[in-house]
Parts: C-alpha cells; structure tokens; sequence
C-alpha cells in the first residue's frame, strides 16, 4: 500500500498572549480541505504560538499562506515584546515531508509558498534549511540575527537580499522566514534557578556549538593558529540550546532544539543537562515539549530509563509513555497528554468500531449477536495474543527474578518481541472482521451494466483474497509466537512455566482456527495457483504448531513434575 503525500507545517507566529488573535490565524488554516490542525502550544512570556497542521502539499501551501496573510494583518510587530527571538509576525514557516514526499519536494513547496507570499504580500521573504539559496542562509540564527529591530538596516544590505518580496521594511509585519527541514523537536529543560547566566552555562556545555574558548586569567576569548576564534564543542550534536527565564514559571530553562533526534534523541539531551547541572550545583527539575513528537520519541526514552534501572523493556506503549513522562517530568508545568502531544496519535482516524476497543464482555456480547462478524478468524487472532501475552508476562517476570540479574537482557528483548507480536495480533482482530466486511460489501454492488458486472466480480476477487491472505497472517504470527513459549517453558521463570503451557495451547488454537479460516475461504476461488500456494503454506504453518506444541507442553510437564 502506497503511503499517503502529506507535508507538515510549523509556522511560528509572533503572538502568545492574545487567544483571540492565535484562533484567527488557526481558523484561516482549519478552512482548507485537505488540512488537519494538529496542535496549537502558546507562550506568554515567548509571546509566541506554535502551531502544527499536516495534510496534503497543496492544501497545506494554501493553509500557510493564509494563515501568513492573517498574522500579518492582526500582528503589530513594532508593539511586539518577548523573550524568543524574532523578526516577524510570522516568524519562521518550515515545511516537514511526512510520507509520501521527498525532501527536494518539500523544498519546491516551500519555494511556491515564497514566491506566493512574496507576490501577494509587502511581506520580505527568506529561505532556509534545505531550502536556503546560499550556505550562509541555511542557518536560522543567522538569517534572524538582529530580529526585528535591526531588520530595517539588514534590508539595505545588498547581501540581506530577500529571496521573495521587495527589500523594504514592512514595519508592521517585519519578514518570514520559510523552508524545509527535518523533523525538529523544541524541548525545553527546567532548572531550580532563576538565573539565565546559569542556565546558558548548562546550554553552552550540551549544545553542539558549545562555547568560546577563554583564557582564564584575563577572560579574553583564545584565537587558533589561524586567526579564528576557538570553541569548545558541546555534549550533544544536532542540539542548538540557549538559557532563558520564563517569567511565567518563575524559573531558568534550557531552551533546545533537536535538529536530528537519530543523532541525538529526547532522553540524551536530558541527561547531559541533568549532568551539567548537577556539575554546576544546580538540579533539572523536569521539561516541556513545544508542539509535538513522534510516538517513536517517548517510546524510545522510556526504554532508556527502564534499561538504566534495570527493567524489562517489554511493557505496553502506554506504560512506556508514562514511564518516559515521568523520567522527563514533562507533567512538572502542566498536565501531560500523549494523545494531544503525539503525532501518530492526533492522526489516528476517531474509529469508534473497532472490536479492540470493546472491553472483554461487550466483545464476548459481539461475538455471541446474530451478526456473522465478528467470527472465527477475529477469535483466533485474539486467542493468539492472549497466547503470547502470557509469554511476555513470563519473559518479564524472570527478568526481574531475584538472582537472575545477569539475564535480564536476554528476557528484556523477549518481552519487547512478545509485545511486538501482541500488537500484530489485535491488529489482526479487527483486519479479519473487515476482510469479511468487504466480501459482504462486494457482493452488495451493482450489476446492471457490464461494466458493473466487472468491477463487482474484481470487488470480490480482492476482497476474497485479503480474507485468505489475513488468517495466514495470523497463522504466521502465532506460530512465532510459540517459538517465544518455547524459549520461556525451558529457561523462564520456572514458577510461571504452566502460564507458557497456557500461552502454547492459546496460539496452536489461534494457528488452527485461522487454518479453517483459509480453508474456507479459499472453497470456490477462482484464482487456483494462489489457492494452492495459501493452503501449502497454511499446512506447513499447521504441521509444525503441533510439533512444537508438542515440544512445549513436554517441558511444562517435566518443570512441573520436579
């Protein structure tokens, strides 16, 4: 399956105080088909939104315009006071390729968004990032040097040029910086201080610019052989960090933006402040997301700090979240809600039908109505992740066994597969109830003419063979998922070895009820060498679940019977 174009949008405008202002501005983006208005994160003391939209490159372009258009008309940037650097109404404005598009895409879409700003607006515009049309304005810093104030000088300077727009001050709007970058994370880390020199010192120590190098009798800043000014690189690459003071806080941060967080992630950027800050008789006290994350970002810090305690990291995605949230004090300022905060989970489709979301008696309810879904198929899935699920909890049992800390890696990584193949599982509830669905759907097509005639019996051909092609899925995954019993029945916890004997009998009867669901479906198929290469392989899968069954529950009988 192809993956969806869409292009994320960040535009940070000039306003933090006034909601009135920030709803017009998120109003005119909201108007645009095709665009989903993800989040919206104000500062007072920045006097500063945040906002984050995605969907579709032309809509999203279109949405950024107007958006740019109505900050312009309401932000006075000559009145504007805050504590984040500045140069306009609309600040800066990249575009983030999500799926579907590339990179030198994203640039071209930002370049149509230039040119259209540039055209339409008195508005002087600049690129940057990937974007930019010179090294030396790839740079945001340097771009916004100056701010504001100094942005009337800067466009008399022929270097200053802007790439759109007349070079004349727009003293009310100022000028807007817009480009294509990577996935950026704005993190802020607190402090139990009040003063910024401190906190830029924590800053300077983490940022990958570091600090310049001085003597330390005189303080005069040390030149190299070369002429140039020398600096002490910072902890962590892919970090630009500053300190501030956020009066509506009443304490220091960090300020931080992670440029690659491949290079350096959430949790790392902590600890080196953490560590900075404890080498200079301060405390991290907690932190704060600005706008929003990959699901990937927490998921990754909260098995960072489990593994730094010692602690399986095969627990749920909710519990790993929360264990990130709080190793991250990311609840110290205000309440912390992943489903506000994370992208994956703002895109997910309102679905209020699906069978995983029932609690265990509605969907025995489900299951027991005179509707024929869900059935068979649905079951056996959810049958093998009970299976499984009683192999993770085995897995994460013994790794926290007393006296068995020198195996807790090995468990730990066992515990993650089982949750991984878990997901699949329940994943594959409600993708067999809407394989069935779609058959039913199919059939329901008209048939008049004889192109209908055609498309009804394509319908039917490939809803047919989704149907066939889902319990193999659930085949497969519940056959690797007694390969992981196995392992817990003959070295897990032998306290919990009938649990894996109950998690052995849970997926060979998730592997053979799929295995009818296949056989069934296959009955009457017209495509007779996919039929024969699914019922093969389902009869492999089969023959080789009751082997290992075998295998597992001799184990569970021999630990049992010592």
């Amino acid at each position: 399956m192809n993956n969806p174009c869409l292009i994320e949008c960040v535009p940070n405008f000039s306003e933090g105080r006034d909601m009135s202002v920030i709803k017009q501005i998120t109003d005119e983006i909201s108007s645009v088909e095709g665009v989903k208005l993800l989040d919206v994160d104000p500062g007072k003391t920045t006097n500063r939104t945040v906002v984050t939209f995605v969907g579709k490159p032309d809509a999203v372009v279109q949405a950024a315009f107007l958006a740019i258009c109505k900050a312009g008309e309401l932000i006075d940037m000559s009145k504007h006071k805050g504590e984040h650097p500045r140069m306009g109404a609309t600040d800066v404005c990249p575009f983030i390729p999500i799926s579907g598009i590339t990179m030198e895409e994203a640039v071209q879409y930002a370049k149509k968004l230039g040119e259209m700003v540039g055209s339409n607006t008195t508005i002087p515009v600049y690129l940057y990032e990937e974007a930019a049309t010179s090294e030396d304005r790839k740079n945001l810093a340097n771009i916004r040097a100056g701010e504001y104030e100094g942005l009337n000088n800067k466009l008399k300077d022929p270097v200053w040029k802007p790439d759109y727009g007349k070079a004349a001050f727009n003293s009310k709007s100022g000028a807007t910086v817009i480009g294509a970058r990577d996935f950026l994370v704005a993190y802020n880390v607190n402090l139990n201080t009040t003063s910024v020199r401190r906190a830029n010192s924590v800053a300077f120590d983490v940022r990958e610019n570091g600090r310049l190098k001085t003597d330390l009798e005189t303080g005069k800043n040390i030149l190299g052989d070369d002429g140039e000014l020398i600096r002490i690189p910072g902890m962590c690459k892919s970090v630009k960090a500053i300190g501030w003071y956020i009066d509506e806080y009443k304490i220091a941060q960090i300020s931080m933006n992670l440029t690659n967080i491949n290079v350096t992630p959430l949790h790392i950027a902590f600890d080196a402040c953490c560590h900075s800050a404890t080498s200079r008789g301060m405390r991290v006290t907690g932190s704060e997301l600005v706008g929003l994350v990959p699901k990937k970002v927490l998921l990754d810090a909260g098995k960072y700090f489990l593994n730094k305690q010692g602690r399986s990291k095969g627990i749920s995605e909710n519990e790993l979240i929360h264990i990130a949230v709080k190793s991250l004090g990311l609840d110290e300022l205000g309440p912390f809600d992943p489903k506000k905060k994370i992208i994956e989970y703002l895109l997910e489709e309102k679905n209020t039908n699906k069978l995983v979301d029932l609690n265990l008696s509605d969907f025995a309810n489900e299951t027991a109505s005179e509707s024929p879904a869900p059935g068979g198929g649905s079951i056996s899935a959810y049958v093998g992740s009970l299976g499984v699920s009683l192999g993770t909890m085995v897995a994460n049992l013994s790794a926290h066994k007393k006296g068995w800390e020198d195996k807790f890696e090995y468990f730990s990584k066992w515990a993650e597969k089982g949750q991984e193949l878990k997901d699949r599982l329940l994943h594959l509830v409600d993708a067999d109830t809407d394989a069935f669905n779609k058959i039913m759907d199919a059939f329901k097509l008209p048939k008049e003419s004889e192109q209908e005639k055609v498309d009804r019996k394509q319908a039917i051909h490939n809803a047919t063979k989704e149907a066939i092609e889902v319990p193999l899925m659930v085949m497969r995954t519940s056959f690797e998922a007694l390969t992981l019993l196995k392992e817990m029945a003959e070295k897990g916890n032998p306290n919990s070895v009938s649990d894996a004997g109950v998690g052995a009998l849970c997926c060979k009867a998730a592997v053979q009820g799929a295995l009818l669901n296949v056989q069934i479906n296959c009955n009457g198929f017209q495509d007779g060498t996919f039929v024969a290469d699914s019922l093969s392989q389902a009869n492999k899968i089969y023959s080789s679940a009751l082997e290992l069954e075998k295998e597992i529950l001799s184990v569970v009988f021999n630990v049992m019977d010592k």
